[in-house]
């Protein structure tokens, strides 16, 4: 190929996996909460900003997710029988259809501070993607909400209820699946819904059978010229092969119950581990087997998020704790730049970056917006009814944020 042609492919290649109009999948084009977008609102309010505000019955912590006309998400009743997909019409708000994905007589187990419908969708051309944890996965026709495929395959338990996203890679949904019982890396074929890999985590877990339950969703990356599946699970963090499911690497950590979904740049991959024991970890994607005393280029205890995931702009890496505080690390280093409390209550979705800017959606309806850079300078805070649980989406010159009632579309 031409140098010339091969540039523009990967330009072309770089500007799809950043594009801004629309917002596929948990944490957006990349699934790592970046976007080209432009002229989005630095600040809004309930009388400021606010093209629709639309309702949306149910309860769920999924985000939303955008693509063409369509702004799709899962949500459940809240006793868990009766699990949905919703789409609401982009322009308007109208929701336009509510499907019910799977009906449970007996639901299971779940916290209080969880939903039944937490992890997010994904919308790949005509085809929409849901997933319930254990309870189901399902492909939907994207156009008129019809079931496509639905299978129970992944089983497991959560004990405390469904976390993970699906990632796609190539025809393949990969999954993480850690409950208290089971712990494995999984993939689906995305036309049929057939099992085409399981691989049983390798590593021991030391702790008792509650502390072996993780919710974070997988990373496909490329490093070294091959494919990668970053998966975080109790005490371990593997790279699998997302073609096979053959396991490349791992690494030991001391955590459990981790939520933040990794990140990728600088040849490093950027992991939380979670619960009891929080640290966070740069970690070098080459080698083979047990790389934890080769492979882990630094690594800190201070600020770790167990929800909100992290983001890598530029050199600078944000890490936004539960109870407010964020941190800017040099991303190669792990020095810290500066930590800023950002006050009122806690967060669990996790942070954006549109036009250099942070956006940081609180437990309490406010979004706290700050400019990425060696130095902390906020530039917004904005209120909205209700709270934040699911992570913001960005599409067009707009910013699409579910409360727990409602879903927003705020635009200039």
């Amino acid at each position: 190929m031409p140098f010339r042609s091969a540039l523009l492919v990967l330009l072309t290649c770089a500007a799809t996996a950043r594009g801004g109009d629309d917002w596929p999948q948990f944490r957006g084009p990349d699934g790592q909460g970046h976007s080209d977008s432009t002229g989005v609102p630095l600040a809004w309010s309930e009388t400021e900003h606010v093209r629709w505000k639309t309702e949306i019955p149910g309860e769920g912590w999924s985000s939303p997710v955008v693509q063409r006309n369509q702004v799709w998400m899962t949500t459940a009743t809240k006793n868990g029988c009766s699990l949905r997909a919703i789409c609401a019409n982009r322009a308007t708000g109208r929701i336009v259809h509510d499907v019910e994905v799977f009906k449970r007589n007996n639901p299971i187990e779940k916290h209080a501070t969880n939903s039944y419908a937490s992890p997010t969708p994904i919308i790949d051309g005509d085809r929409l993607y849901v997933s319930f944890g254990t309870m189901g996965t399902a492909c939907l026709d994207a156009h008129t909400g019809a079931i496509v495929w639905q299978t129970q395959v992944l089983e497991l338990d959560h004990e405390v209820g469904p976390g993970s996203s699906p990632a796609i890679f190539g025809n393949l949904l990969l999954f993480n699946c850690d409950g208290t019982d089971v712990q494995y890396g999984a993939a689906l074929d995305k036309s049929s819904g057939a099992l085409v890999w399981k691989t049983p985590r390798s590593g021991v877990i030391t702790k008792p059978k509650d502390r072996k339950k993780a919710f974070s969703t997988p990373l496909v990356i490329q490093s070294t010229g091959r494919d990668l599946v970053i998966m975080t699970a109790a005490e371990w963090v593997y790279a699998y092969d997302p073609r096979s499911g053959d396991e490349i690497w791992n690494v030991k950590h001391p955590g459990f119950s981790i939520a933040p979904r990794p990140v990728f740049g600088h040849g490093l991959v950027f992991v939380s581990s979670g619960y009891i024991l929080p640290e966070f970890l740069a970690i070098r994607p080459d080698g083979a087997g047990d790389i934890t005393a080769t492979n882990v280029v630094w690594r800190t205890d201070k600020g770790v998020p167990a929800k909100p995931s992290p983001l890598l702009v530029g050199d600078e890496l944000y890490l936004l704790s539960d109870g407010g505080v964020i941190s800017c690390l040099d991303a190669k280093t792990g020095k810290q730049h500066w930590r800023q409390r950002l006050g009122g209550g806690n967060f669990s979705a996790s942070p954006i970056e549109v036009e250099g800017r942070i956006y940081c959606c609180g437990e309490d309806g406010r979004t706290i917006v700050f400019a990425a850079g060696q130095k902390f300078k906020e530039l917004a805070r904005n209120q909205l009814t209700g709270r934040f649980m699911a992570s913001p989406a960005v599409a067009g010159r707009a910013l699409y944020l579910r409360t727990d009632t409602h879903l927003y579309r705020i635009e200039e």
